[in-house]
């Protein structure tokens, strides 16, 4: 029976530790500890030390035979290695080496080092430091050697776990934080992955959803395009990959039926991820929170049918009548020009009351409210407001109701005398049969209230509180009737909410609605 030599059964018992250590754990640190301790005990050494590349230089990482904290006396054997150098300038090592020996109080006579090397690719360096005098024999370095490269290879196992841990970390953060829902599921539909902004546009946690079939918790209560999941792979989707197309992605629209019941808007884009060889590993999923989209949609269609709309009239008005006046056969009496140009200069008005009015809305969104604050006298600006529009209406009594010692306040009394014209406007536009129109004003030590109350058609009390929303306007026969843009309790709210106060509407027991702020009092 043949048998080894004691030092290569050594050698054969330490690289079979080494190998399971590099298979059951990926801490370098501790791997590299081993593969020293193993080296240097084979050579017979009284130090040892691995140096790994980091950027251009070398630095120790780990260290047997002296205390740790004395690694950066070793500096010294590294500073002129280069990682691209062919070999290792023995003989200025062995001058570096009996410098760093005096330094660490060590007998250091005989330096055995060479590269840890993968793929061509110099990983670091192992040194063993030997007492007695001499230079390493060719089986030295052969024994070494077998260290190095276990040393390589577990400084590169280690470095790709890090690689593949930061990117694994890095794409996790990704999903986690994404702004848009992300889901991934199995080739069988069944989710893998919920992230957090899916949660809060459901309202179903990851715990609950993991697990389950797609169709369980994406339940459509509208679809406004296509076919939803299932019904699309059923019919073929995706198709058989192709070398020459891009992935193919499934999108779809429409109304998510949410965990509590409520409904989202929603788009969903499902792509297929594939393995090598074509089938289908998994299908991640973006979904797009897109009720703002769809509210800009609608807006934008409110505001060209309520622009189109109140243009028409005033325009037509206009043009009939410059067009009658205008007539080269007619012979008009100076009351038949005089009524003719009244009605072109009201439509004229309400053309520039409009035009104002999409223009301060413009401004306001881009810019926000700005206000030139002043001393504001309410029970003035709501005087001349009712001196103004009492000349319009004779079915309506308008009058106003402040107490003698109504203080003033800091505001910008032209938005102030806006807010007023626009909610006694209303008073009389939705009124139509008359009555009595009231603005009542109160206060308290640190407040002061404006309401004006009339006795007309009132409002449907589910939209009490969308009233003051841009281009919003009460569905009903008598608005359809009624001129106007839905932009004048929205300019409103926006200038009693510039001031720091609250704008709110009610309807009166006894029928008609009262339109309501109040201000902050600044003594």
């Amino acid at each position: 029976m043949f048998l080894l030599p004691d030092y290569r059964v050594r050698q054969r018992d330490y690289l079979l530790d080494i190998s399971r250590a590099l298979t059951a754990q990926l801490d370098l640190g501790e791997v590299l500890r081993l593969i020293l301790q193993a080296a240097t005990s084979m050579l017979s050494g009284e130090v040892g030390i691995i140096a790994l590349r980091e950027g251009d230089g070398f630095h120790v990482r780990a260290i047997t035979g002296t205390q740790p904290d004395q690694a950066n006396l070793f500096d010294p054997l590294l500073e002129d290695l280069r990682p691209d150098a062919d070999d290792i300038d023995v003989a200025q090592l062995y001058s570096k080496m009996r410098k760093v020996a005096r330094e660490v109080d060590l007998n250091l006579r005989q330096v055995v080092a060479l590269p840890m090397v993968v793929a061509d690719d110099m990983l670091g360096i192992l040194f063993t430091f030997r007492s007695y005098a001499g230079a390493p024999t060719e089986n030295d370095h052969r024994l070494l050697q077998s260290f190095a490269d276990q040393a390589a290879i577990a400084v590169h196992n280690a470095r790709m776990y890090e690689f593949a841990n930061q990117e694994r970390q890095r794409l996790a953060a990704i999903l986690d934080y994404s702004a848009d829902g992300v889901m991934i599921l199995d080739a069988h539909l069944h989710i893998e992955r919920w992230n957090r902004a899916l949660s809060h546009i459901t309202g179903w946690q990851p715990d609950q959803v993991t697990g389950r079939h797609h169709d369980i918790v994406i339940r459509w209560a509208r679809r406004a395009t296509g076919l939803n999941l299932s019904e699309a792979i059923n019919n073929g989707w995706p198709r058989p990959v192709s070398t020459d197309t891009l992935p193919e992605t499934l999108y779809i629209e429409g109304d998510l039926e949410r965990l509590d019941g409520t409904t989202i808007s929603v788009g969903i884009t499902y792509a297929p991820l594939r393995k090598p060889d074509g089938a289908l590993q998994n299908i991640i999923a973006n979904v797009r929170d897109i009720t703002r989209f769809r509210e800009a949609e609608e807006l934008k269609s409110t505001f060209i049918s309520v622009v189109s709309h109140e243009l028409k009239t005033p325009v037509a008005l206009i043009k009939g009548y410059a067009d009658t006046l205008n007539r080269p056969d007619a012979n008009w009496n100076r009351e038949t020009i005089i009524e003719g140009l009244t009605v072109i200069e009201e439509e004229a008005d309400r053309l520039t009351e409009l035009i104002e009015n999409l223009l301060a809305a413009s401004k306001l969104q881009a810019e926000g409210m700005r206000l030139t604050v002043d001393d504001a006298n309410l029970p003035l600006i709501a005087q001349q407001a009712i001196d103004r529009f009492q000349t319009q209406t004779e079915k309506h009594t308008l009058r106003a109701e402040f107490p003698p010692d109504f203080p003033v306040i800091c505001g910008d009394t032209t938005r102030l005398r806006q807010v007023i014209d626009n909610l006694l406007s209303n008073a009389i536009k939705y009124s139509p049969r008359g009555g009595e129109v009231i603005i009542r004003g109160t206060y308290g030590d640190a407040w002061v209230q404006v309401a004006i109350s009339d006795q007309g058609i009132g409002l449907p009390p589910d939209e009490l509180g969308r009233v003051f929303e841009r281009f919003y306007r009460v569905d009903s026969a008598l608005t359809s009737n009624t001129q106007g843009t839905g932009l004048g309790l929205y300019l409103a709210h926006a200038v009693i909410t510039a001031h720091g106060g609250k704008i709110w509407a009610n309807n009166n027991p006894d029928g008609g609605a009262t339109f309501s702020f109040t201000l902050p009092r600044r003594d």
